[in-house]
């Protein structure tokens, strides 16, 4: 291993680490040096595919993105999914390994997955000058700490230099920030190099004196505070991120006029997968998006989409359930419906499991398209490119419209009669690629159902997804549209801009053994970007 590697500890989930990864990331790769994320394990139910046609975590992806990159499996070797009961699907360098219990995984299995882990680390470090490494939750979780191959363990084997994140927003920060510490052995303490408060709103000197405390108290320095920053256009890691209802989003639903945002009603399952598919659509000042877990909540909306689930029938099970099958199937009628992946699963005539991979048995779907889905145990993860089959959506010609995204599934959809395939895709690794229909689509075009996630990122397809559906429901033609591309590179360097700005980046620097320069000569490879 010939690679630097500095690792970012949080005092709990939610910290900031990812995010906080990701800008240092940026800030390395800007300054000329070869920087590659890395996070042993992670747990999460948003992920992404790789072009080598595997699966890791959708933080991972994200922080290869900020570093200029391409993302690979080596990032993140262990990936757990939750899939209900206290059991996890365990994904290992990109493929499915295995399900099992928490208890089972943790006290039996852990170890067996520590290898693979290091053989991942050791491939990067010798292909970087840095690495930056991701912590897991806490690394003060003495219940969990003999099998902890995220935190304190991996930072040893990588030989990092570790900074500690606490959220201030939270409350408690300077108690949480203490406890962790002392909770550590005393080799693991000297690791710590210093502490970060993260997410500050308001006058940062009124910090000082508590500042000043923690560091007499555990005898490290801070190395900056790093401001809440509004409106960063990133992906979140859990479900933890997932926008609270507040004054101004409802607002924004309850305008009735014609030139009224363009309604979008996203149903929360309770293993809802993959969020960020919609954070474009969040995005547009045309359209106001709201996360629904109660029928009531689909009032008003012109569209209802029904997202990825990591456990389809359950979560079919939970719609019925909660009312919401049944809403859905009204609005169907005579408006506009969407699935994605496990959602658009749902949408169709039957789920069958024969394997018991989700659950056993059979179980209907709403009836709205023309298909049917087996559950199988090998599951597709790539990236893929295509275009709209018919040229219709909403009713509305959308013609030459390029779509992109990647797939991560375990089902196998088979058309029924007369079905309509929604897209004709090519499906790509870095050795090959195929071509196959996708999804299926209403005869009259208002009902749709595709396996792409990130659908909505590609520019092209969702400002024709708002034309149509404006136009569908006779609203005033959208003015304005976001280049969701240029918006996320704004908010990467937004990112890096405050966290450079609040953090001691020449000390941080110092720990790997590095110079921090003022003003870079070198930057990133724009083409990369």
């Amino acid at each position: 291993m010939t690679a630097r590697a500095v690792m970012v500890l949080g005092t709990s989930s939610h910290a900031g680490k990812s995010l906080l990864t990701a800008a240092l990331c940026r800030i390395f790769a800007e300054q000329g040096h070869r920087v590659a994320p890395f996070k042993s394990q992670n747990m999460s139910l948003n992920s992404a595919a790789t072009p080598e046609g595997l699966e890791i975590g959708r933080a991972q992806a994200l922080q290869a993105e900020a570093a200029g990159v391409v993302p690979s499996v080596h990032m993140n070797p262990i990936l757990l999914k939750p899939a209900g009961n206290m059991t996890s699907q365990v994904v290992v360098h990109g493929k499915i390994w295995g399900r099992l219990s928490a208890a089972e995984y943790h006290q039996r299995r852990v170890e067996e997955l520590m290898p693979l882990v290091c053989e991942s680390y050791r491939k990067l470090a010798e292909e970087n000058d840095v690495i930056v490494l991701e912590g897991a939750g806490s690394p003060a979780e003495i219940n969990l700490k003999q099998h902890d191959i995220v935190n304190m363990r991996m930072a040893e084997m990588a030989d990092a230099s570790c900074m500690l994140v606490g959220d201030i927003d939270r409350g408690g920060v300077f108690a949480s920030l203490l406890g962790t510490v002392e909770l550590l052995e005393p080799a693991e303490r000297a690791r710590i190099r210093g502490f970060v408060i993260n997410k500050f709103r308001g006058d940062a000197s009124l910090l000082v004196p508590g500042i000043r405390a923690m560091e007499d108290r555990i005898a490290k320095p801070c190395v900056g505070v790093v401001p809440y920053i509004e409106s960063l256009s990133l992906d979140e890691e859990d479900s933890l991120g997932l926008p609270a209802r507040d004054a101004l989003y409802e607002t924004r639903w309850s305008i009735a006029d014609s030139s009224r945002p363009l309604r979008v009603a996203i149903i929360a399952f309770p293993s809802l997968s993959n969020f960020t598919d919609f954070d474009a659509l969040r995005s547009e000042p045309s359209v106001a998006v709201r996360f629904c877990r109660k029928a009531e909540q689909l009032r008003g909306a012109d569209v209802i989409v029904l997202p990825g689930s990591k456990q389809t029938t359950d979560d079919l099970l939970w719609m019925r359930g909660e009312g919401l099958e049944s809403a859905v199937i009204e609005h169907a009628r005579t408006r506009l419906v969407a699935g994605i992946c496990g959602g658009m699963q749902m949408l169709g005539q039957l789920i069958l499991d024969p394997e018991g991979i989700e659950s056993s048995g059979s179980i209907q779907g709403l009836c709205l398209l023309p298909f049917k889905t087996t559950m199988r145990p090998s599951k597709i993860t790539l990236t893929c490119t295509g275009q709209l089959v018919t040229g219709f959506l909403f009713g509305r010609a959308v013609v030459n419209v390029p779509l992109r995204g990647y797939e991560i599934h375990v089902g196998e959809t088979s058309y029924v009669g007369h079905a309509q395939p929604f897209a004709q895709l090519v499906r790509q690794t870095t050795e090959s690629q195929e071509s196959v229909v996708d999804g299926c689509i209403s005869p009259d075009s208002r009902i749709f159902g595709t396996y792409l996630h990130g659908l909505f990122d590609g520019d092209d397809f969702r400002h024709a997804f708002i034309r149509a559906a404006r136009k569908f429901y006779d609203l005033t033609p959208a003015t304005e549209f976001n280049d969701w591309g240029s918006k996320r590179q704004q908010s990467f360097d937004r990112l890096a801009s405050s966290v450079r700005q609040s953090l001691d980046m020449a000390q941080i620097f110092d720990w790997v053994g590095l110079r921090f320069h003022t003003h870079p000569a070198r930057r990133m490879n724009e083409a990369s970007r």
